[in-house]
């Protein structure tokens, strides 16, 4: 049985409760979550030696020793993106295939830095959110799309990679620009690509479920809103990623979108202006 290290902030989060049954599952029983390390102790939630008591998980002493263990790597902490160039150095210069959880960096020059570190020692390596693999985007018709208008609930900074991944993946890369058009109670993201397509997102609220329409060349609209299980369609995924070594979501994309987040935090700043992209 192949063994996956868990490498986190703190243990006691949503993703890593979650992940190591369905890894289970998904893997027919040939990979476990075995051994873990977590930075510090969650916050008013269990300790990281209660939280491996009650998943059957090995608390590790360091990062060094999980790596050293595990074949696979998945550093976590998916709330707080600004640990993982931290969490994820020795990970990358291991060679072992590795997933860090959404969101990828907290800025581009992060992202590009990650990329880098694990290209130097031919570590596998890829991010994303469980939505891209939502049936309804994988499926959804990609010519002559002009402008994708996207809403669901949560934060800009924690959840606008839930609508920007499938995003990227219907319209690609080639942004140009971006404009804040929304408020701080409901943010907004307008973005730009070539040919003058556009990609709204917006964040109404907690209880707004994710929802988006597509506009094409022919005045068609299509409106899609993911009820598939998204999450057991991404952990397949990373399954066989862990099994080949490949990733499906192409760096380029993962760059992008934090890319595009970054720069709409800046975007807010100076609403209904455009900020041109790197």
């Amino acid at each position: 049985m192949k063994k996956i290290g868990f490498i986190d902030y703190y243990l006691d989060e949503w993703h890593a409760n979650n992940y190591p049954a369905w890894i289970r599952e998904a893997s027919g029983g040939s990979m476990e979550v075995a051994y873990a390390y977590g930075m510090k102790d969650a916050e008013g939630g269990l300790s990281n030696a209660a939280w491996c008591e009650r998943h059957g998980v090995t608390l590790l002493p360091t990062i060094e020793a999980v790596v050293e263990q595990s074949d696979y790597l998945i550093v976590l902490s998916p709330d707080h993106p600004e640990q993982h160039e931290a969490l994820s150095e020795l990970p990358l210069a291991s060679g072992k295939p590795t997933y860090i959880d959404k969101t990828f960096a907290p800025d581009r020059a992060t992202a590009l830095l990650l990329f880098e570190r694990a290209a130097q020692h031919d570590t596998p390596l890829y991010s994303s959110s469980a939505l891209r693999f939502a049936t309804e985007y994988v499926e959804a018709e990609r010519q002559g799309i002009r402008v994708v208008s996207s809403w669901g609930p949560g934060s800009f900074d924690n959840y606008s990679i839930h609508q920007l991944e499938p995003i990227v993946s219907l319209m690609g890369t080639d942004a140009q620009r971006v404009m804040f058009i929304g408020t701080e109670a409901v943010p907004a993201l307008m973005i730009e690509f070539s040919d003058r397509r556009q990609a709204t997102i917006q964040h109404p609220g907690p209880g707004c479920p994710f929802t988006m329409a597509v506009n094409y060349d022919s005045g068609d609209c299509s409106v899609m809103r993911p009820e598939s299980d998204f999450f057991q369609l991404f952990i397949r995924d990373l399954v066989a990623f862990f099994e080949t070594g490949r990733a499906t979501v192409p760096s380029v994309e993962t760059i992008a979108i934090v890319t595009w987040i970054e720069y709409g935090r800046i975007a807010a700043q100076r609403p209904y202006q455009w900020i041109e992209l790197p």
